[in-house]
């Protein structure tokens, strides 16, 4: 339980409770045990370099909510992005929950509901009481670089429809839900991590397609909203991105939208806040706009930067105490809801799995209706009775939205426990002109050829061996998408046979490998257009 009132914290120390850090390593860092010692600190952050097992970060959870106790009286805030396929934090000992675009892919609420439940459930017997999810972005750009198959979709329906239901199934498993990223970082050329990006759609078209998911979540009661490092002309004339703009927080978000619970900012150590305002300048902006949490993920003299520029923005009357009052009574309000259940700490038992079998069922049945058949029906399914050529992309080098996961349960993997005589070829994320012409000289041989892609639509290598293959004359080629769904636009039409499977999660690959095999129908609906829509 939340032991202090704010009227026992002082200055320094409330605003400490505004800051959600993160750390190196699989332990407390002596970083991070000072701000929280010394500073109030009043969350935590997970990111994979902190998790290896449930049984590690119910400890670590543990140890951290301890110290807090010990140091203050008020519980941490720990949250992490779990927001299933791609964006997992952690996947050992939890269950593999597909990602959004894939339960978009099957329509189907009540299952995103089971999906968030499932998770919140494995979060909260980790000590994690917060997770940043789900994603209420449309993504209606198939050339996004960040969002993609993060979002359940291209349309106001089917991403308020499913997203809200994710919202109830994380809370009322006793986990604080997140939307994000607020106004809708969906129709996007480019990535917030790396650069200002600009929604430059007029007021209309933003109500009727960004907003509409963000209104419904506020109107069930989400506990918090994530604001996106965007640029909306239409709401801010001022060219601030939308974590600093107060038009956006204070005005569409609060006023008209009605909502009052935590806003809290997209980590300011992006680089559409970090290269254009400062971490200092941004965290007094974006908490003079309305944010109650002010997330600085990584590194200390950032997050010292932060914390020190709020207080003086607070000593100098920049900012009243009684706005900071304000926020530090939600974040209060939020923890009462949610941080209680991790103060005592979990234990559980190394090497144990929170995954049951009722729960790794749901995540496959959802894997298996989820992949979509956009070309070629009359191509499948493969001949047993032919070798398979492979060609898998190996994801080599991580970002925050693109974690590197050893992928031992490949598409070639799962061909071969139905039985097909399958040669696996694995190829860099952007093939090598040395990686294509191996594949090629492997491919003139083969009858049946499986070329899996990976956001082929940024990777020119990806593309051009696909056109190689498509021009061979002897073999059937299938193309399946294990992530960006949109690689179909990329590809020659020469590739008759085209599936998307949204993630190249083990359960994704099985039922793609069901597919080809024909032993299941490709059941899924693109839940995304093709092409860029103009609203």
């Amino acid at each position: 339980m939340v032991s202090k009132g704010i009227g026992e914290l002082t200055l320094r120390q409330k605003i400490g409770q505004m800051l959600m850090c993160g750390f190196h390593g699989t332990e407390p860092s002596e970083d991070i045990e000072r701000l929280i010692r010394e500073e109030h600190l009043g969350g935590v952050i997970y990111f994979r370099r902190n998790l290896t097992e449930p049984a590690q970060v119910a400890k670590l959870s543990a140890s951290l909510q301890q110290l807090a106790l010990a140091n203050g009286g008020v519980p941490l805030l720990i949250a992490i992005d779990q927001e299933g396929g791609m964006v997992m934090r952690i996947d050992q000992g939890v269950t593999p929950i597909p990602g959004s675009m894939a339960l978009g892919a099957t329509g189907d609420a009540e299952a995103a509901y089971e999906a968030a439940k499932v998770t919140g459930s494995e979060l909260k017997a980790m000590g994690i009481n917060m997770n940043f999810a789900p994603c209420l972005d449309i993504n209606n750009n198939p050339l996004n670089p960040v969002i993609g198959v993060r979002s359940y979709g291209g349309d106001a329906e089917t991403v308020g429809r499913l997203g809200t239901a994710a919202v109830r199934g994380y809370q009322e498993a006793g986990i604080a839900a997140t939307v994000k990223h607020f106004p809708g970082h969906g129709d996007t050329g480019e990535d917030s991590h790396t650069a200002l990006p600009v929604v430059p759609h007029p007021r209309e078209r933003l109500d009727r397609l960004e907003l509409a998911p963000f209104r419904r979540a506020a109107e069930l009661g989400v506990d918090a909203v994530m604001t996106a490092h965007v640029l909306f002309p239409a709401v801010e004339p001022e060219r601030l991105p939308a974590t600093l703009s107060p038009r956006v927080i204070n005005g569409l978000l609060r006023q008209e939208l009605g909502y009052d619970g935590v806003v809290v900012t997209d980590c300011l150590e992006m680089s559409a806040i970090a290269e254009h305002y400062g971490i200092a300048e941004g965290a007094v902006m974006a908490v003079e706009a309305g944010a109650d949490l002010v997330l600085v993920s990584h590194r200390i003299e950032r997050q010292q930067t932060a914390l020190d520029a709020l207080v003086q923005a607070v000593e100098s009357g920049r900012i009243r105490e009684e706005r900071i009052d304000r926020s530090v009574e939600r974040l209060l309000a939020l923890k009462r809801r949610v941080a209680s259940a991790a103060v005592a700490g979990a234990t559980l038992a190394p090497g144990a799995s929170l995954a049951t079998e009722a729960s790794q069922r749901l995540a496959e049945r959802i894997a298996e209706r989820s992949v979509t058949l956009l070309r070629g029906e009359a191509e499948l399914p493969l001949d047993p009775a032919k070798p398979v050529l492979v060609v898998w992309p190996e994801v080599q080098v991580g970002t925050e939205v693109d974690e590197v996961l050893a992928r031992r349960e490949t598409a070639g993997y799962w061909l071969t426990q139905l039985n097909y005589q399958v040669r696996e070829e694995r190829i860099g994320v952007e093939p090598t002109a040395e990686e294509q012409a191996r594949v090629v000289e492997l491919a003139h041989d083969a009858e049946q050829i499986v070329l899996v892609t990976y956001n082929a639509s940024f990777s020119p290598g990806q593309v051009e061996l696909a056109k190689a293959l498509a021009a061979l004359p002897k073999a059937r080629l299938v193309v399946a998408a294990a992530r960006n769904p949109f690689d179909i636009s990329a590809l020659p039409a020469g590739v008759k046979t085209y599936l998307a499977c949204y993630e190249n999660t083990p359960f994704a690959m099985k039922a793609l490998a069901r597919v080809l095999a024909g032993e299941l129908a490709a059941q899924g609906k693109l839940p995304a257009p093709l092409e860029a829509s103009e609203g």
